[in-house]
């Protein structure tokens, strides 16, 4: 093995590493469109999820059979018949998505068995148990339209899924659904994944999807993806959208990701089936992948607390191995936890710097200066350096100042200027390290 592949494989590996500690024992429910097993995508799919299951998270999988039923619909000769973005299905339609169902459960069960040596797949066992989870009810008339056999959730046996993820299975759930007095209706994927993620307070759902996510502007097929949605915004969106009739409208997955978001899940995902990978890049990175609606935003800067300091630490201490930072014991920190700022996202710190005044000089300096690898160039330091100067004019400073040995052009950019280190507080120069020679740049403070 390779000095290059150690040296990229192990500072990512532990870069993963929190938030491998942050799922394990979640609950997710997946759906999966049809279209993204049509395109050949079940079999990494199934992969990833077998590797997240892995790693000490609950699945429930759903899978959707649009363009399945239709082609059964087409080779019976009878055409595919919506109304209102639902399919209406009659007893033919019925008889096509029941068949259709029945070969998808088999190939994902089939999937999730494989175990040949040299893949993903080897030594994973995935018990895949699908069950009678679903009660549901019909559809009826909507403006005149008879929905014959397509139904709607009623109720979702919580207790009978939960049950079967604590044995460690993975729960498979086709989108039927059974009355009380056992007739059949057709459900949706959407409806039934929304469901059972409300029903089960699962801390994500995730629509893997033939969509990229939401741009930002809906308008332009070109704009950029708007990677976190908050609540209300997603509600102004939807409002002003005109009513989804077709899976790559923007209002398609968008109302079912806010109905999960107002019934108490925590996350909700539209995720692109097209990228590799997909589930594993929303779950175990940073930034993640297509569109996240939340509830509020996840990512916040805050003054730091004593429970942040391991965080802090774990932060910190790459860039004190390499000299970027003065080396700080961890008891320093503790004691100087209240005089740092960071930035937290989803429970990770990717941010942090620290303010100590001289207020003598009417000064101070912020140190410990430091953003994650994987999350620079996204101004979480212009962030962190107008929080601190924010705070120093709180107390009364009048300018900021920070020594540095590999950063000074960045500072300069944001107004900082070079002075010689006799310009230091007395206590803070007894406290310079010559042999160091770090540049003293300093900041006035409007």
């Amino acid at each position: 093995m390779s000095n290059v592949f150690n040296f990229t494989f192990v500072p990512w590996f532990r870069s993963v590493a929190p938030y491998i500690h942050k799922h394990r024992g979640n609950t997710l429910v997946v759906g999966i469109a049809g279209e993204a097993i049509a395109a050949g995508k079940l079999p990494n799919i199934v992969q990833d999820l077998a590797l997240i299951q892995s790693m000490g998270v609950k699945i429930v999988l759903v899978h959707g059979f649009r363009p399945q039923v239709n082609e059964q619909l087409r080779l019976k000769g009878h055409e595919a018949r919506y109304s209102h973005g639902m399919r209406i299905t009659d007893s033919v339609a019925l008889d096509c998505a029941q068949e259709a169902a029945g070969q998808l459960r088999y190939e994902i069960e089939a999937a999730f068995s494989q175990g040949l040596p040299n893949t993903p797949m080897a030594g994973a066992t995935v018990r895949v148990i699908s069950g009678n989870f679903i009660t549901a009810r019909p559809v009826g008339l909507i403006d005149g339209v008879d929905f014959l056999s397509s139904g709607l959730v009623r109720k979702v046996d919580t207790e009978g899924i939960q049950r079967t993820l604590d044995m460690g299975a993975l729960v498979l759930l086709s989108p039927f659904g059974f009355s009380p007095t056992g007739e059949a209706f057709n459900l949706t994927m959407e409806d039934v994944a929304t469901s059972v993620a409300i029903a089960l307070q699962a801390d994500k759902l995730m629509f893997l999807t033939e969509v990229p996510g939401i741009r930002v502007d809906p308008s332009d097929p070109e704009s950029a993806i708007d990677t976190e949605l908050p609540l209300a915004d997603a509600k102004k969106l939807i409002a002003a959208l005109p009513p989804a009739a077709e899976p790559t409208d923007t209002a398609f997955y968008l109302k079912h990701c806010i109905k999960a978001c107002e019934g108490g899940v925590e996350r909700s995902h539209i995720l692109p089936f097209a990228v590799d990978g997909a589930p594993l890049l929303e779950i175990y990175t940073h930034d993640g992948i297509g569109t996240m609606v939340v509830d509020e935003k996840l990512e916040s800067l805050r003054e730091a607390t004593i429970d942040d300091v391991s965080g802090i630490v774990a932060l910190i201490e790459p860039f004190e191995r390499d000299g970027t930072l003065v080396k700080r014991d961890r008891t320093e920190i503790e004691r100087d936890a209240a005089n740092y700022t960071i930035i937290e996202h989803d429970g990770v710190i990717f941010g942090c710097a620290a303010l100590y005044p001289y207020p003598e000089e009417r000064t101070g300096e912020m140190a410990a200066v430091t953003v994650s690898p994987q999350s620079q160039g996204q101004g979480d330091g212009d962030r962190l350096l107008k929080r601190i100067e924010a705070r120093a004019k709180a107390q009364g400073l009048q300018s900021i100042f920070v020594l540095t040995t590999r950063t000074m052009h960045w500072f300069i950019k944001r107004g900082f200027v070079q002075v010689n280190a006799d310009w230091l507080p007395e206590a803070r120069k007894r406290k310079y390290n010559w042999d160091r020679r770090s540049q003293v740049l300093v900041k006035k403070l409007s």
